[in-house]
Parts: structure tokens; C-alpha cells; sequence
């Protein structure tokens, strides 16, 4: 009777495990079906999303979502995140991808999918033009403001030991502590010191270094491998006929590099 008992156990545990096996990888039919896709958008971030004139969602990745949504056939439900949930919220299931300036690391693909490059991101280090910062030893013992768990975070926590690292939930608010004088060293990207020179022209700020360049990707979550192809090949076709191409240059006014291009 023990046995028998283990083994119907052991059946049971086996076509659960199978059962939820199915259940996502037909998430793609599930979004199909519901006739809506629920993209997780870091809202707040220049030129990759933002609130326009009109108070529209607008930007390279809202654009790029916008396709991704149409292409599928389906309508676009924009969850509106902070950086610090892009993986959070994906990992709760309250959103089916991330199209959120989210870069690819090792550290992230160990718990979530990633669909082949659709963008990149450059990270810098900025300040004013009066502080002579060139390298990261040069930030020892200085203030330096960022957006919590980004690359941003990882890279300077691991490369400047010596600085005083600030930390906010999102780029509005790094973006806020510059301008008003929180902080006068930052770490983010280029299009976030564009905005901070915008709002605080009389703060000389410019570019002291780059950190790094890093592909973007679409997130999702694993063991979804009819939704990853789908995006694997949505990506390629689109970098392929200039689609993504001319998103990226419409805000960011450069092309992606040939890394990102030719890749697919």
C-alpha cells in the first residue's frame, strides 16, 4: 500500500510539474487570447519613455512596445514601473514582458529570459565642468548620485569603492537631485544628462567618462519558449526593415551600432 501510495504521489507530482510547464509556455497563446500584451515600462526615463506635451506616453521603448503590440495583433497595456520593479513586477506576473531600457547582464539572466538585443544604453559619469573627474579613482571620497538597481548601480558600486554612493527609485528623482544640488556627481546616461543640462544650464554639467555600453533586451519570464521565439524573431525582422532602427534615431539621433544590427 506504500508503494502504491509513493508512486501515485510521485504521478501526481510529475503531471503538475508537466501541467505548469504547459501553462507557460503557451503564455503567447494566453496574450493572444486576452487580445492585449502587458508590457512593464520605466516610466520617468528621457528619450526611452516619458510623458509628452500632451501627457502621452512617448519615447523609444513606448514606441517600440507600441509596435511589438501591433505586430502581434494585439492591444498595448502599459505598466507603468520604476527601475528598481522592472524584475519584480515581471517575476509577479503583472506584466507578460519588459521593454524598459533593461540591459542584459549574467546576474539578470539567471532569473529571467532575454530576447536578442533590440537597443543599446551607454552609461557615463557626469558633473560639472570645474571638477577634474576622469576615472573612477577620481570619485574616491566624493558624493555620487544614482538610480538604485541598475547597471549603473552595479558598476560603480563594484569599480569606485571609495565614493559615497546616493541612491534613488528612479531616474526622475536622480534627475531632480542634480538639478537642485543634492548631489553633484552623477551616473546614468547620456540622454539623462541632456535633461539635467535642460533644466540647470547655470550647473556646467557635461560628460567626465563612460562606464559601459550595454545591449537592451526584451525581458520575459523563463520557460516560455514559444513567446521568446516570437520576440527573438519579431526583433530580428524588425532591426532587419530599419523599423527598430529609425525608433532609436527618431529620439536618440544616432543609429544603433552594427553590434545590435548585424547581429540579426
Amino acid at each position: 500500500m506504500k508503494l502504491k501510495t509513493l508512486f501515485a504521489q510521485a504521478c501526481t507530482a510529475v503531471v503538475l510539474g508537466a501541467m505548469a510547464h504547459a501553462a507557460l509556455a503557451d503564455q503567447l497563446d494566453d496574450i493572444k487570447k486576452a487580445g492585449k500584451i502587458r508590457v512593464a515600462i520605466a516610466m520617468g526615463t528621457p528619450l526611452f519613455s516619458f510623458a509628452d506635451a500632451n501627457l502621452q506616453p512617448a519615447g523609444s521603448d513606448v514606441e517600440t512596445a507600441q509596435l511589438l503590440a501591433k505586430d502581434l495583433g494585439v492591444k498595448l497595456d502599459i505598466v507603468s514601473v520604476t527601475n528598481a520593479a522592472r524584475v519584480p513586477t515581471l517575476q509577479a506576473n503583472r506584466a507578460d514582458v519588459v521593454v524598459a531600457d533593461l540591459s542584459i547582464t549574467p546576474e539578470r539572466a539567471k532569473v529571467i529570459d532575454f530576447s536578442v538585443p533590440y537597443a543599446v544604453i551607454s552609461i557615463i559619469v557626469g558633473g560639472p565642468k570645474s571638477m577634474n573627474i576622469k576615472s573612477y579613482a577620481d570619485l574616491d571620497g566624493k558624493r555620487i548620485g544614482l538610480t538604485r538597481a541598475t547597471v549603473n548601480d552595479t558598476e560603480t558600486t563594484q569599480n569606485a569603492k571609495g565614493a559615497q554612493i546616493v541612491r534613488y527609485e528612479d531616474d526622475a528623482t536622480l534627475i531632480t537631485s542634480m538639478v537642485t544640488g543634492q548631489v553633484d556627481i552623477f551616473s546614468s546616461t547620456p540622454s539623462n544628462l541632456g535633461e539635467m543640462v535642460k533644466r540647470a544650464p547655470g550647473k556646467n554639467l557635461e560628460l567626465k567618462f563612460t562606464q559601459k555600453d550595454f545591449d537592451l533586451g526584451i525581458a520575459l519570464n523563463k520557460d516560455q519558449p514559444r513567446l521568446k521565439e516570437w520576440l527573438n524573431e519579431w526583433v530580428k525582422t524588425n532591426l532587419k526593415n530599419g523599423k527598430l532602427n529609425a525608433i532609436y534615431k527618431k529620439y536618440h539621433g544616432r543609429d544603433l551600432p552594427d553590434s545590435v544590427t548585424k547581429a540579426s
